[in-house]
């Protein structure tokens, strides 16, 4: 598939109201707890361990494209100075509570003019390049706001993780979000990177969290036992697990100067 292939034209429209609240009870969220130490708990302070990680020393302006609820933000904002952004109300309502000294903006994460050239030291997206119309154009974008050696990193469901082909793939956690628009292998994501001038550092998966794939065995048996490899990446902050064995596929990559 080339980038001429994606345009606008060739995906569906999402309505806006899908982004508002509705979303945070819906589709992944909605089977999913988000309290303390949930699997949603765990992965926002794993990814920003990430980010402290392979960001540029000295702090620096940090974008969160898609920032949700806030609660990456809220453990990244003494480190950096934190800007979330946004298409629904409801998100930036929320990144205000639980990031309050994050700067927040209502925007289309496909449009990015209003930063300036070289304006961050990193950009994160978790699971939001799916939903864009355009992504190529945008990682062109992301490219040109980042600082030499910034840091983009970003998490999107793959759909070829070696266990799918025992789910449904219209009810599994990747299709049953009609709003993931744009769901393309990791052979493409690195493609449209590395034409933007990124330099991939890490390209891995994130597990097979998405229990039950076998109707004989016990769902928290199966979980225990596939979610065990994803447990101890998280744990010790590790990027290991690979691209097959995940439900979604995390990049890691630094802009070149």
């Amino acid at each position: 598939m080339t980038d001429s292939d994606i345009t606008p034209k060739t995906v569906p429209d999402v309505p806006l109201d899908e982004y508002g609240e509705h979303y945070f009870e819906s589709y992944n969220y909605a089977d999913r707890p988000l309290g303390r130490f949930s699997m949603y708990w765990f992965a926002r302070r794993y990814y920003a361990a990430l980010v402290r990680r392979y960001a540029p020393s000295g702090g620096g302006r940090l974008l969160e494209m898609g920032c949700g609820l806030g609660h990456l933000l809220g453990l990244l904002q003494e480190d950096f100075a934190c800007v979330g952004i946004d298409i629904a109300d409801y998100s930036i309502e929320q990144l205000k509570r639980n990031a309050p000294r994050a700067e927040g903006f209502v925007m289309d994460a496909g449009d990015l003019e209003r930063f300036g050239d070289g304006e961050f030291a990193a950009v994160v997206a978790l699971h939001l390049v799916e939903h864009l119309p355009d992504p190529a154009d945008t990682l062109q974008q992301i490219s040109r706001i980042l600082q030499p050696g910034g840091l983009w990193l970003f998490a999107t469901p793959n759909p070829g993780y070696s266990l799918r082909r025992f789910k449904d793939p219209h009810t599994d956690a990747i299709g049953k979000d009609p709003t993931h628009i744009n769901v393309q292998p990791p052979e493409q994501w690195r493609s449209w990177c590395e034409a933007n001038g990124f330099k991939v550092l890490r390209h891995f998966g994130d597990g097979l969290w998405d229990v039950p794939y076998f109707p004989v065995i016990p769902k928290i048996v199966q979980f225990g036992l596939l979610g065990l490899p994803a447990l101890s990446q998280v744990a010790t902050h590790a990027t290991w697990t690979p691209l097959t064995m995940g439900v979604n596929q995390i990049m890691i990559a630094r802009k070149e100067g």
